[in-house]
């Protein structure tokens, strides 16, 4: 009789673990260019809302050696600092080294994630105002998607006003869902509080597409079309205090506007009327 092995004994190839490795928990494409997804989270990680950390996947084998290393880049958190998991939000390119892979992650999947958050967009690196500005462009709306979870944004503020500026009407989505849902969850009622939530001004643009408002955030400032729009008289010093994440240019010509405003720029060890994350473009 000719020995046989059962079909149970034929061993699974083992999965390789990543160094310091999360199992990621639900991805959501929302155009073609554009995903967020979740991870789990460290049990040892503590972050404010607002900061970032590197994370990545592992780059192909080196032809001659055969060895890895990991490709990392900086993602703002999306998710605030009471989540049990961890939100990012990102681009997708199709020859970017990470990017190019990040974006088929699917539930069950390991990336790496470097536990040391950092940054300056955060409320440490702010005096106390009455009014806050979020300025996003693109995939810089993450971390503003975390400090808007955040109950501290509306102990701190009066108001808080977010504009987010994108090419395309489907560009906008991602923040577009996530303000409906944390106004209209019964949850995030409870914990912020309805009548903090209201203080929420959500302002979108795009630049490309047809839709309800056009043009890029730094031209509806500088001629004031913004804050005819808002109902408010400008920005100052006295009452105002601004977050902006965006691309190079945006920083640049914001950094710009602020200060012809009066603004300061500060930092974690600093605090002032304004600080922009250097660490992010898109």
């Amino acid at each position: 009789m000719t020995e046989q092995t059962p079909v149970n004994q034929t061993a699974a190839k083992p999965v390789p673990t990543l160094p310091d490795a999360q199992k990621v928990t639900s991805v959501k494409h929302w155009t073609d260019r554009l995903f967020s997804f979740r991870v789990t989270r460290p049990a040892s990680l503590r972050f404010r809302s607002g900061e970032f950390v590197m994370i990545g996947l592992m780059g192909d084998p080196d032809p001659v050696t055969g060895r890895q290393k990991p490709l990392l880049r900086a993602y703002s958190i999306a998710s605030p600092a009471w989540d049990d998991e961890l939100e990012f939000y990102s681009i997708k390119v199709q020859d970017g080294p990470l990017t190019s892979k990040l974006q088929h992650i699917q539930p069950g999947d390991q990336i790496i994630l470097r536990p040391k958050p950092v940054g300056t967009l955060v409320h440490d690196a702010l005096l106390p105002g009455k009014r806050l500005w979020f300025f996003a462009t693109g995939t810089g709306f993450a971390p503003f998607a975390s400090l808007l979870r955040e109950p501290q944004t509306y102990e701190d503020y009066d108001e808080v006003i977010i504009t987010h500026t994108c090419r395309d009407v489907a560009e906008l989505e991602y923040g577009r869902t996530l303000i409906a849902e944390l106004q209209a969850d019964e949850m995030m009622q409870e914990l912020i509080g309805a009548e903090n939530l209201a203080k929420i001004r959500y302002y979108p643009t795009t630049t490309r597409e047809q839709s309800p408002k056009m043009g890029r955030i730094t031209t509806l400032l500088e001629n004031g079309t913004l804050f005819s729009d808002l109902g408010i008289d400008g920005i100052s010093p006295q009452t105002d205090r601004a977050m902006v994440c965006g691309s190079i240019g945006l920083n640049t010509d914001l950094k710009k506007i602020l200060e012809g405003f009066g603004l300061e720029e500060g930092a974690n060890s600093d605090p002032r009327h304004y600080v922009v994350e250097k660490a992010f473009v898109g």
